[in-house]
């Protein structure tokens, strides 16, 4: 990019986000949403690790920010929600936007880890286990930005699009066997 940028004279700015949620979130953040949602107990209450993530809406304001602020030009960013969060306090807080209860169980995870290993899924596990944060501060301080959501009103916003993504599948559900049984 700064090649291209170098050779056109295009202003190029570039924004390094962690794990982006919000409405239409999928992978694994849409995964835990399901399993929340479900209440179904999961063994990560003994992890201990640090997570930075960023709300869409939050992703949206720093790259109108990088837009329309000309000190930005030419700068690498790193952005999040600027509230770092355990495994554990980010199934709490899904749970607690979703009217559910946060069910853990405190597996060792060493013990997670081997099983991991057993089934093939190590990588995947380790997403949930491992720390990754980002230093927000030199787009704080440059562009004078602060994340206009809260994680906690990301959180929400995204909890509510899941609810009722998961309530048009099921009436589309419905209507679908409905339609099947008129049939018969």
């Amino acid at each position: 990019m700064r090649d291209v940028a170098a050779d056109t004279g295009l202003e190029v700015v570039i924004l390094r986000p962690p794990l982006v949620y919000g409405p239409g979130v999928r992978g694994n953040f849409l995964r835990l949403l399901r399993i929340v949602w479900r209440g179904i107990p999961l063994p990560l209450a003994s992890i201990k690790n640090r997570r930075s993530l960023i709300y869409v809406g939050n992703f949206v304001d720093a790259i109108v920010s990088c837009m329309t602020n000309p000190n930005a030009a030419g700068k690498t960013y790193l952005v999040s929600d600027g509230d770092d969060v355990s495994t554990p306090e980010l199934i709490r807080r899904i749970a607690a936007a979703s009217g559910r209860r946060a069910l853990m169980l405190p597996v060792p995870v060493w013990m997670m880890r081997m099983a991991g290993k057993i089934i093939g899924r190590s990588d995947e596990l380790e997403k949930f286990f491992g720390s990754l944060t980002v230093d927000i501060s030199k787009i704080c301080r440059e562009l004078n930005w602060k994340p206009p959501y809260t994680p906690e009103e990301g959180i929400r916003e995204t909890v509510f699009w899941h609810k009722s993504a998961d309530y048009a599948d099921k009436r589309r559900l419905n209507i679908s066997r409905k339609g099947a049984k008129t049939l018969k």
